[in-house]
């Protein structure tokens, strides 16, 4: 009778237990999915404050993921110490530009810099002074000069000056949608062959200088675009400027971009 009762007590005890350890992941799962609608709620009602946040006022919210296309990036290289790049004024630069990752065989080509500008060094006379070579003498690189803010240059060199001081350098990793578009630009020649169609392009840039726009001498106290000033340094050799191959010339708005030297 004794062992009876013993074995009942045991059996009694062991079911008990398995009750209780099998209740227990039930009784959890149970409580984890209200916490994680909660959670998901919360996330949710975050995600669309956050999105509401960035509305005027009057704008009504609608549902739907925010994307960016693309987006220009920069690299501060060494932070100037002189004046502010300030919008609308001459930028007096020194540059050089390659094509960026395109996933094709001509990445990394450099394709224009101002330090490959120079002019012909010329004697009293005004003629070419000759090296050993036979071939001119060549001067010290040109600067590119153009004014900023204006259309006249890539939207890429338009933007990417912003936060920029007199001294600094800068790299831009400027998508083609910035650069030269779905078009590119042809070359002069089959050895200078341009911007390919929808090339992400890279740049260094120092800036050197920022001067007033000049005034069209019409126009002594007119403000705004430069009267026709349009950044064309002398032509040395096809090169493009920057945005544009071995001849840069600031295209236009569409396809602004620094003036064949």
């Amino acid at each position: 009778m004794k062992y009876t009762a013993l074995i009942l007590l045991l059996v009694a005890a062991t079911a008990a237990v398995s009750a209780q350890t099998a209740a227990k992941p039930a009784s959890h799962a149970t409580a984890a999915r209200p916490a994680a609608t909660k959670s998901g709620a919360t996330a949710a009602h975050s995600t669309a404050a956050s999105t509401a946040s960035k509305l005027p006022p009057g704008v009504p919210v609608e549902k739907g993921l925010i994307k960016s296309a693309f987006t220009l990036r920069y690299q501060d290289i060494t932070i100037g110490t002189g004046a502010d790049a300030e919008p609308n004024k001459m930028y007096k630069v020194n540059y050089t530009g390659w094509l960026g990752d395109n996933k094709r065989p001509d990445d990394g080509h450099k394709f224009d810099s101002s330090f490959d500008h120079r002019n012909p060094l010329l004697d009293k006379d005004g003629k070419p002074v000759m090296g050993d070579d036979g071939k001119p003498k060549l001067g010290d690189p040109q600067p590119f000069t153009f004014p900023q803010g204006f259309g006249r240059l890539i939207p890429g060199w338009d933007q990417g000056f912003a936060g920029m001081k007199i001294g600094g350098k800068r790299r831009l990793f400027i998508p083609w949608q910035l650069a030269y578009g779905a078009s590119g630009r042809p070359g002069p020649d089959a050895a200078h062959p341009g911007i390919p169609p929808k090339s992400d392009l890279i740049f260094d840039v120092e800036l050197l200088d920022i001067t007033e726009l000049p005034m069209p001498s019409n126009h002594p106290t007119a403000s705004g675009a430069p009267g026709g000033a349009h950044p064309m340094p002398a032509t040395a050799a096809p090169a493009a400027a920057p945005a544009t191959p071995p001849a840069p010339s600031p295209a236009p708005a569409a396809a602004p971009q620094p003036q064949a030297r």
